[in-house]
This record gives structure tokens, sequence and C-alpha cells, in this order.
């Protein structure tokens, strides 16, 4: 077996010397293949074959080739140091995996809780924070601009914040002689504790060990599947699971707990008085227990050394013993330190000698009379207290889970009436029992963090606040209880409680004079240090009377928030000067501070309110003088709406704007009354940016006018898409404006009337040249309709020798004709679309702005709420209001005036594009040519359908109706101009009157549709004219003659009817009209004799095939279209409107300029 070993100890170093030697010819291969730039030696001109590559971290090295090939050989030294003090890590994805060196099953599970934070580990820790401004070097930030300062005030705040982030001091009790270790001082206690509880009289049998049907939750989790069972001595059912507990809870194996059992039943069988103490534990098991009963050597030895250094420092250092006694003391625990002597040469007859003799002297000081007469008093209490106290604060440490440590156990309560028992032994109170149980709850919290546990801390250290004074004996013995603390640089004596509520109350001020730092991530766990601080009279109470103590809390409070918003401010200064975004400094800066603000009004000021309630104030004006101090440089600067300043000042103007918010309101919650008011100093901005934002709206307005230009120069009238049927040209024009709007309340600064009235007077000159460029490539109808042929009287058919050609058209200029032909029916009614599209987009886009600039007014009020008295507030408001009012409805109301004025000057030339000029020649020339049987209207209604359908194809629903109704119009208008000037061809008998009645009602059916076209009631209306011009030619000749010489005086007086510019049936041009193609001799003969009017027969009007390229001239049957016409008030209205605005943008020029 020996040789078998020293074979794989041989295989084991050769491995570990391969491992080496392949690591080292890795390291030289990286080092000498060109991947390294530089390699930098502590001396500069050591050789790197000098250096020791087994000592030089591999990791660096692959980092230092990835990160820019500089290798720095005593930084890499230091890092295998640093990894060869840490467990070799598996760099997994998930970064969980990690080496053991001990045995995970004996270790148990793992705790639940995430380890105590370092200051390397974690930059959001306390601590780390903290280092981050020690370590700060302003000579390491390397300044790209001007910081305008920010480097001298983060000095200033650095030098003026509080770095110390310490735990709970000690509480200054005398040190352990023997040095007693925490782990002994456990064991210890645990061992006082069975103790007590078998001398407390607690029932007790010898019973073989068995394991427990019923256990508990808490030692399901603990017990090790290799714990053994062994044979014990057993107390009461009733308490041996609550003791299994505790052990588990202390960390003792059930081996040592069977051994301590089973000797403290032999001492309660030999003691006949029901107090112990600690030497008589000690020396019973020092006693009862021997090397067999530990698993090695080590164990027994560190064991023995505990017991000896217990009665030491209880016997030997504590107890006030004549020096003969000491030197017997001395001597026996000497011996019994020797392990040699005690283990081995001495007889069981000798060590049981030793140990009377210590228990000679142990009983004399045990029945010392107390110094203070109290029940149970002995003379350990007062002569071993420090001992005492440590040993107490490892009992009270056991009802801490120690799988969740921030958690108490289910069995606490009844762990601390069993630790009851050791206060005759220990020396414990109520009052001291409530301090220690406090102390330890507020420990725990500092290193676990569970706010729960500063509640139950609280609760006990009020009770000792509440509690009855103390009587004259017990007074006495609290104060010999006492603690050397270090205090305003002097060291002075407290009795324990005293030093315990200093301790907390040290450690609740370090937190309070940072609290930012240390709260802003749990903010829950400010009140409850806050009410801790109260609870232990570091800040007075709610009820406190006494004006002194009230004063002073509050000049405290004051402190802290001075102090911690100078420390926040450091750190936010040092994060941005450190930042590596784009964002500039001074707008990250103005961000942070708002978030300091922000946490400053919604979490610390609630509570510091009842001690000091202008401390929101206090914080404010810190705020607002560093970062206004900083600022005034740069706005000093500010020439234009750089990138930099609109970075800067809109960050700026909201920390002023909610800096100044948040200063009112704590001013009004105080009710200040003098006066003046102090209100903040504000940075004034709106003094910077109001020109430049003038100068930046002129610009735009330029850009954007530019912009609709050219929009309506590509623009070729088509449907944008199926779903969208206006015109791309006027959806880019209403997106810029849209993104203009965005752009101007989405600086975030303050803005007047005068940007509005700017902004407005972009959106107003952008949509009004649109519209008068698409108005004036429109054309006037009145192009569109024939000439008016020559009038004549009805003849019989002859055949004259040679017959008059009439002129019936004028051929237009090449322009005219041009626009004519880009003005077809589906453009004109994407034209009509686009201009319904502005309607209903106008309403879109003037919401937006009045609801952007409603946001922007609550921040203009409240600045000017801090300057002016409320009754001129009030007044400016209303008039302020009106004016905004009265701007939108004249910019958006005129705007709207001329896209419906332009859509139906657009619709009318729809319908009378359909009819005189699309369908001339198919049925406004052919229409009762010649006779009226055979050219019937019903032959003509597949033309209109046709159109219909087209039209219905691409203009919007919105307006199809409307457009629906041009074209029956113009085809009613159409209807007329073939009864009135129809020309030559066209005359008409009585018979002939029946049948085109017919056809008017079939026009009128046509566009009803069966109830799905028209409103019937608006077809009929719009047909009456057409009616009564029928009618006429149904009178007889004699009565149209009669009103005709009767509208001719008329006209000799001066009361034409026709010069209103309206058709009147009872006119003479009309009534001429309906003469001259009345199918009537003695029509015919009166016109002869009264007018001399040829006959019809005398000219040819034959049409001449598609005359669609040439354009009739204009005839009088403009005069009598029944379209409606422009109205010359309601234009000269839109024109002055039109100067209004135009005035009012001249003016905001000059102010930009």
């Amino acid at each position: 077996m020996c040789i078998t070993g020293r074979r794989i100890k041989m295989e084991q170093d050769s491995l570990l010397q391969r491992y080496r030697r392949d690591r080292r010819k890795l390291l030289e291969f990286l080092l000498s293949s060109g991947l390294i730039k530089e390699v930098r030696t502590p001396s500069g001109s050591t050789p790197l074959s000098d250096a020791d590559f087994d000592k030089l971290s591999a990791d660096y090295i692959l980092h230092c080739i990835k990160s820019g090939g500089i290798v720095d050989v005593s930084e890499a030294s230091n890092k295998y140091y640093a990894e060869s003090a840490h467990p070799i890590m598996i760099h997994s994805k998930l970064g969980d995996s990690y080496f053991l060196t001990s045995d995970p099953d004996i270790a148990g599970s793992p705790p639940r809780r995430v380890p105590p934070s370092t200051s390397v580990s974690s930059n959001n820790h306390a601590s780390s924070s903290s280092s981050k401004l020690d370590s700060f070097d302003m000579k390491s930030v390397e300044t790209q601009w001007d910081d305008y300062g920010l480097k001298q005030k983060v000095e200033a705040a650095v030098a003026r914040a509080s770095f110390t982030d310490s735990g709970i001091p000690s509480l200054g009790l005398p040190t352990l002689k023997t040095g007693l270790s925490d782990d002994d001082l456990r064991e210890s206690a645990y061992e006082l504790l069975l103790a007590s509880m078998f001398f407390s009289g607690v029932e007790l049998f010898p019973v073989e060990d068995r394991k427990k049907e019923k256990n508990s939750k808490f030692l399901s989790r603990l017990k090790s599947k290799r714990e053994k069972p062994h044979s014990r001595p057993q107390l009461s059912e009733r308490h041996s699971e609550l003791v299994d507990t505790i052990r588990a809870q202390m960390q003792i194996s059930e081996a040592m707990d069977a051994c301590i059992r089973r000797n403290m039943v032999q001492l309660t069988a030999r003691r006949t008085c029901g107090q112990i103490d600690l030497p008589q534990i000690s020396l019973e098991l020092l006693i009862g227990i021997f090397r067999s009963d530990f698993p090695n050597e080590k164990s027994y030895i560190q064991w023995k050394s505990r017991q000896v250094n217990i009665l030491e420092e209880l016997l030997y250092f504590s107890a006030e013993l004549p020096e003969t006694e000491r030197v017997i003391i001395k001597t026996c625990l000497a011996k019994i330190r020797d392990t040699k002597e005690w283990d081995v040469a001495m007889s069981p007859a000798q060590r049981v000698e030793i140990i009377s003799s210590i228990r000679q002297v142990a009983s004399k000081a045990f029945f010392q009379q107390g110094k203070f007469g109290l029940q149970n008093e002995t003379y350990y209490w007062q002569a071993a207290y420090h001992l005492n106290i440590r040993l107490y604060e490892k009992l009270l440490n056991g009802v801490f889970d120690i799988l969740d440590e921030g958690q108490l156990i289910e069995e606490a309560d009844a762990i601390l009436s069993l630790i009851k028992l050791t206060w005759s032994t220990l020396g414990i109170t109520d009052k001291l029992h409530d301090a220690l149980y406090g102390l330890a709850l507020v420990q725990q919290f500092v290193d676990t963090a569970e706010g729960t546990l500063l509640e139950h801390a609280g609760l006990q250290l009020q009770r000792v606040v509440s509690a009855k004074e103390d009587d004259c004996n017990e007074g006495q013995y609290m104060n010999s209880i006492t603690c050397l603390k270090e205090r305003n640089g002097s060291q002075k004596k407290l009795n324990l409680v005293q030093s315990i509520f200093l301790s907390i109350g040290t450690w609740c001020d370090s937190k309070l004079q940072d609290y930012h730092l240390h709260f802003s991530e749990k903010p829950v766990h400010f009140k409850k240090v806050v009410a801790l601080a109260s609870t232990i009279g570091l800040l007075s109470s709610a009820d406190c009377a006494d004006k002194v103590i009230v004063n002073a809390s509050r000049e405290k409070v004051k402190s802290y928030v001075e102090r911690s918003v100078e420390a926040a401010i450091g750190r936010v200064a040092v994060t941005v000067l450190e930042s590596k975004e784009r964002t500039y400094r001074l707008a990250l800066l103005a961000n942070q501070l708002r978030l300091i603000a922000d946490r400053e009004l919604k979490i610390f000021f609630p509570v510091l309110r009842q001690w000091s309630p202008e401390s929101m104030m206090i914080s404010v004006q810190k705020l607002h003088q560093f970062y206004g101090e900083i600022l005034i440089p740069f706005l000093k600067g500010v020439s234009s709406l750089s990138e930099d300043a609109r970075s800067v000042l809109p960050a700026a103007y909201a920390l002023d704007n909610e800096l100044g918010q948040i200063y009112t309101s704590a001013l009004e919650e105080q009710k200040v009354q003098h006066s003046p008011r102090p209100y903040l100093d504000h940075y004034q901005i709106e003094k910077v940016s109001g020109p430049l934002i003038i100068d930046w709206v002129i610009g735009q307005h330029t850009h954007i006018l530019e912009w609709t230009r050219r929009a309506l120069d590509l623009e070729d009238w088509e449907p944008l898409s199926f779903h969208q049927r206006q015109a791309a040209s006027i959806v880019e024009v209403f997106r810029i404006l849209e993104e203009t709007v965005d752009q101007l309340f989405g600086m975030n600064l303050p803005l007047d009337i005068t940007h509005l009235q700017a902004l407005l007077s972009i959106v107003f000159h952008s949509l009004d040249a649109y519209l008068q460029r698409v108005l004036n490539q429109l054309v006037e109808k009145n192009h569109l309709y024939p000439s008016a042929p020559p009038l004549t009287r009805y003849t019989e058919t002859a055949i004259p020798l040679i017959k008059k050609r009439l002129n019936e058209y004028k051929v237009l200029d090449d322009i005219m004709l041009d626009r004519l032909n880009e003005l077809t029916i589906p453009k004109l009614c994407i034209r009509l679309n686009t201009l319904q599209y502005i309607q209903k987009q106008v309403g879109v886009l003037e919401d937006d702005i009045r609801n952007s600039w409603a946001a922007v007014r609550p921040s203009l009020n409240q600045t000017q709420a801090e300057e002016e008295p409320v009754e001129i507030l009030e007044s400016d408001s209303l008039t302020h209001n009106e004016t905004v009012d009265e701007l939108f409805g004249t910019t958006f109301n005129i705007i709207r005036d001329t896209a419906k004025d332009s859509g139906q000057k657009t619709c009318d030339l729809i319908g009378t594009r359909v009819v005189f000029w699309d369908l001339r020649d198919a049925f406004l020339f052919h229409l009762y040519r010649g006779n009226v049987e055979s050219t019937r209207l019903e032959n003509f209604l597949p033309d209109f359908d046709t159109v219909l359908d087209n039209v219905c194809g691409v203009i919007d629903d919105a307006v199809r109706d409307v457009v629906v109704i041009s074209i029956y119009k113009a085809s009613l208008e159409g209807f007329v101009w073939v009864l009135l000037d129809g020309g030559p061809c066209r005359a008409f008998s009585d018979s002939d009157i029946i049948l085109m009645e017919e056809d008017l009602l079939t026009l009128k059916e046509f566009f009803i549709a069966d109830g799905e076209g028209l409103p019937e009631s608006l077809v009929e209306q719009e047909a009456k004219f057409a009616e009564r011009i029928l009618h006429m030619f149904s009178l007889q000749t004699e009565t149209v003659i009669q009103m005709l010489m009767t509208a001719s005086e008329l006209i000799s007086m001066g009361l034409d009817s026709n010069k209103q510019g309206h058709t009147n049936l009872g006119d003479a041009h009309t009534l001429m009209r309906v003469l001259c193609h009345k199918k009537d001799r003695e029509a015919s003969k009166f016109l002869k004799v009264q007018y001399q009017l040829p006959m019809s027969s005398d000219y040819d009007d034959t049409p001449l095939g598609d005359s669609t390229s040439r354009l009739p001239r204009m005839s009088d049957v403009l005069k009598r279209s029944t379209s409606i016409r422009w109205n010359k008030k309601r234009q000269s209205s839109f024109k002055s409107m039109k100067k209004k605005i135009q005035g009012a943008t001249n003016e905001i020029r000059n102010v930009g300029r």
C-alpha cells in the first residue's frame, strides 16, 4: 500500500510539472507572437526572458491581447496572486458554477440570502459609491469641451461629502484577556443554556435516542444524512424538539450535545442548590469528557483550551482572589493545558485532584455576597460582566435562521423563554435583555438588510425607554456594567444601556448623514431608521414638549439634508464627468439632479418634515444653486440653437421649472407670510431661448414654403392609395408642418404668444400658398360653354341656294388648352379629395397645436405666479386666452373657408366639364337636334352612367354626393341650354313638349336611382327651373308675346332683371328664346315683324364631328347658369383677413431680428 501511494503521488507530481511546462510554453508563445504591442516591466530594463512565467496570470494576458496588446508584468503578477486566493471559476453563461474545496454534503445547504457586497464587486452598494468619491481623480478626466466649472464644483462637493460607511460601533466592553473567539463563546453559551435548563427543575429521564417522527421544518432542513444516532440522556419530550432546534441553530454536533447532556445530568445529581455558574460547568465537562469523545485530536485540544480559557477569564483575570489562590488557579490551568501531562501522564485520580483544587477556589468566589443585594445575584455578575454579556449575545443570535439570516425562526419566542433561564447566571435583567435583543436585531439588519428586523428592534428598544425607573440597587448594578466609548475625541465611561443606545445612534447618524446613498434603492428602510433614531433619542419624539430638544432635532435634520444632498450632488457630478455617453454633460447633470429632487420629495421629505418642514426648501436651494453656478457661463455663450443648446437648455429649464414648483409648494405648505416672499432666482432661460426660437421659426418658414412649392411641382394628382384618395403632395405638406410643430414643442423650452404667432403664421402661409396654387390651376367654367348661336325664327323647310355655316366654336390659345387637358375628371376628383382632406386635417393640426400649447401653459403660469399678484394674473389670463382663441380662429377659419370655396369651385367645374365638355358632342349637340322623337334623353343616359361610375371610383365618400349633385345641376343646365340656346336646328311643338317633360322626369329618376342616389326632395328642387322653362313652351303664343312686350317695357324703364346676374323666367332674353324655338307660325311672324330675325332654314348647324379639341366662346348661357357664384363681399372679407395675417407675420419677423 505504501509503494502504491508513493507511485500515485509521483504521477500527480509529474502531471503538475507537465501542466506548468505547457503553461509556460503558451505564455512564451503569446508574448513572442507579435500580438503584444508593448511589455512593461517594473524597472523598465528587465528582459522578458527573466520573468517568472509561473507567476503571471494567463487570463490577464489574454485580456490585454483583446483590448490593446499592452501587458504590465507587475499587474499580471498581482492578478495571479489575486486569482489564487479565490476558488477556480468555470466561465459558464449563468456564472454560478465553481469548484469546492470541501464536501458539500458535510457543509450542508448554502444560505439563501445574497452575500454582502464589497466595494469592488458592486457599484450600487453604499461603500462602492462612497469609494467612487474617495478615489475620484480630477486629472484622470479628459475634458473635450469647456465644462463651465463643473470640475471645480465636483471637487467642492466631494470635499464636503461624508464617505464613512461603517457598521454598528462596538459597545466598548472590557476585552477578554484569554482571547476567546466567537466560536468559543457560542459553544460555551450553548453549554450554559443546557445546564440552566437542567438546573431549572425541568424533568429529565434517560432514554435511547430515536428519530422523532415529527420534526420541525427547521430540523428537516438542517440534519445531515451522515449524522448517526447516539445514546444520550434526554430532556422531557416536551422540550427535546426545541432543544434540538437550538443545537442546530448554534451549530453544535449531536455527539458533543450528547456529551454535554450526560455530564449535566451528573452535575445536577450532585448539586444541592438550584443555581449554577460557569466555572462549575467547565469543571464538570473537563472531568467528564475525554479524548475518545472527539473525532480527532485537534477538536479535543480546541475544546479543552476553550474550557481552560473560560476558567482563566473568570477566576484568574476577573475574580478578586488572594494571590495564593491565583497561583493555584494558574498552576492547575497550566497542567490542564499541557496535553502530555493532562491526558497521558496524569492518572484519573490526579485529574480529579486538580479539578477539586480549582473547584474549591471557584466555590469561595461563587458564595461571596453580591455587591448590590439583588435577587439571585452572584459574585460573577459584576466581576465577569464583560464575558456574561458576550455569552448572552451569542444566545440571542440563536433566534435568527442560519439558512435565512434575515428571518426569525418560528420557535423564536419559545427559545427566548428558555434563554431567560440563564439570567440568574449571567446577571441579565429585563432592561438589559430588551436593550441587548434590540441591538442584536439592528446588527442583524445591518448584515442582511431585512426591514422587519428594524421594526422588531424598535419595539424592543421602546420597551427600554418606557420601562419604569430602576430602583436604587438595580440602578447601581446597571451603572456598574461600564463600557468605554470614544466621544468627541475623548473616552467616556457609560453603562451598558447607554453604550447600546450610543452605538445604535452612531450607526443611525452615519446612515442619515448620507441617506440618499443608503436608502435610494430601498426607501422603505429610511422611515424605519428614522423611527429607530427617534426611539433612542437621537431625534426628538413626536410628543416632545421640550423646545430645546425639538430645536436641536430640527438642526440635526437640517444638517442631514445638507450633507446628504451635497454628497448626492458629488456622486452624480462624478458620474457625469466619467460618463462616456454622447449626451452633453450639463444636460446629463440636470437630469440627474432632477432625480435627486424627485427622491427627496417623494421618499425622504414626507418622513423628515416632522422635524424640519423646511428641509425640502433646503435641498431645492442646494440643487438649484449648484447647477445655476455652472449653467450661467454656458448661457452667456449661447448664440443659436446648436446641438449643445438644444440638449442643455431643455434639461436646465425642466430642472428649474421642477425645482421652482417644489419650492413654491413647500412655501405654501408652510404658509409663509413674510414679505417679500422668498422665491428662487430662476435661470432666465426664456430670455436666452426666446429670440433663438424666433430665428429658428423664421428659418423653418422659408424652408416649408420652398418644400410646398416643390411638392406641388412634382404633383401628378394621382391618388395616394386605394383607401387614401388624396394627393401625395398635401400629405407631405402636413407631414412637414406636423414635424415643425413637434420640433417646436419638443424643444421643451419656454414659449410665449410671439412664438405661437410665428408658428401659426407658418401654418397659414404654407396651406394658403398650397390652396392658392391649386385654385390658380383651375379654369373658369364659362370657358367650357358653347358659343351662343344666332337668334332665328322658325320656318318650314326650304332649300335656299346658299346656307350660312354657324360659327359655333372659338379656338383657345395653347396655354388654356393645356390647362384644360390637365384638368381631367379623375384629376379634378383627386383635387377635390385633397381639398376635403385639408379641411379635415386642419382640425387635427389645430387640436394638436392647442393641446401642445396648453401643455406648456402651466409652467408659464407657475413662473408668472411667483412674480405677479393673483388679481393681475387672473385678468392677464383672460386677456391671454382671448388673444390665443382669436389667433387660432383667424388662422384656421380662413384656411377652412378657402379650402371650402376652392372645393366648391372644383366641384362646379367637374359637373360643367362632364356635361359641357366631355359629353358635349355625345349629349349636348345631339339632344333634340332635328326632331325630339328620334333624339330622346334616354339615349344618352348610358353615357352619364359611365361617367358617374368613373367618378364614384375615385372620389372620396365624404364629397361623393356633392359631386353627383354638381353633375345633376350641370345636366339640368345643359337641358335648359338645349331648350333656349339650341340653335336653328331645334324647334319644339306642343307635342314635343310632352315628350321633353317625360325626358325631364326620366333624368330626375336616373339621379334618384330608386332611393340609392340623391335625395328626391333635392332633385325636385333643382329641376324646378327646367320645369318652368318647359311650361313656358306650352303657353299660347299670344301669352308669351304679351309677356315679352311687358318685359321690353321694363327694359326701357331700366328695370331689366337680367342685369342682376340671375336668369328670370319673365325677362325679355328668356321669352325671346322661347319664341325663337317655338314651332309656331305666329311666333315666327312676330319675330320677323318686330325683330327682323332671319329664318332658321338659312343656317347649317350640322355638327362637325369631334369638337373637344377646341374651346367654345363664352355665351349668354353663363348669365343663366344656376351654379353657385363667388360672393364679392366674401372675397373682400377673405382678402382683408389675409392682409391681417400677413401684417402679423411681418411684425413677428421684426421681433426676431
